[in-house]
């Protein structure tokens, strides 16, 4: 599953959240754009970036909210966590404070978002192995104790950053195929793409021809 530029038929929001310095800015620069910076420059409030991701024969616009890590910034984030169909709880496996800090960014979560939300835990800068401070099965078991996915990142050189969003965009394509999601209602983050009808997954082409016997 590559980048296109095709037109979408489906735009899923995203919203990134964690501590500040985990990294937030730099997956998302990583997943959109395909490099690291190496300068830190913390979020102001809320940054916004897109990419799309062909699923089977659809295009799927996977746009993605940054949010600030700061406390002084929480009152202004949490407006971004409603009609968000994925939430990326991002620490930093070297400082166990951004760790310690996940749960309540998942209340947070659970307390702002919609019921729908998948929620997706990220362990980043997996490439910092010698000033590891929690392990990969520490952050795996909290993973498993709230229900989500878990993936150890690298932005610095791009490890696990493609698959961390291809496999929840696939795995929210699942859910819209299983009837999880009301795509009537855009607050669950799911939104029609640009120039394209509504459409139910299930549904067979309504024109299709029966061969003669």
């Amino acid at each position: 599953m590559k980048g296109v530029n095709e037109k979408e038929d489906y735009t899923f929001k995203y919203i990134i959240i964690g501590n500040a310095a985990v990294g937030k800015s730099n997956i998302s620069f990583r997943f959109t754009k395909g490099k690291f910076s190496e300068k830190y420059q913390a979020t102001i409030g809320m940054e916004f970036t897109y990419k799309n991701v062909k699923i089977g024969e659809k295009i799927y616009r996977i746009q993605i909210w940054d949010t600030a890590g700061q406390e002084c910034f929480k009152s202004v984030s949490r407006g971004y966590y409603k009609s968000s169909v994925c939430a990326l709880v991002v620490y930093d496996i070297t400082n166990r404070k951004s760790f310690d800090n996940v749960i309540e960014w998942i209340e947070e979560c659970k307390n702002n978002g919609p019921q729908t939300v998948t929620m997706v835990l990220v362990g980043n800068k997996s490439d910092l192995k010698e000033m590891r401070n929690i392990s990969y099965e520490e952050g795996e078991d909290l993973a498993n104790r709230f229900n989500m996915m878990f993936f150890e990142t690298s932005a610095l050189n791009g490890d696990n950053i493609d698959k961390l969003f291809n496999d929840t965009a696939e795995t929210i394509v699942k859910k819209m195929e299983n009837n999880y999601y009301d795509l009537s209602n855009e607050d669950c983050g799911i939104k029609l793409g640009s120039g394209k009808k509504k459409i139910n997954l299930n549904d067979e082409p309504k024109n299709k021809k029966k061969c003669c016997k």
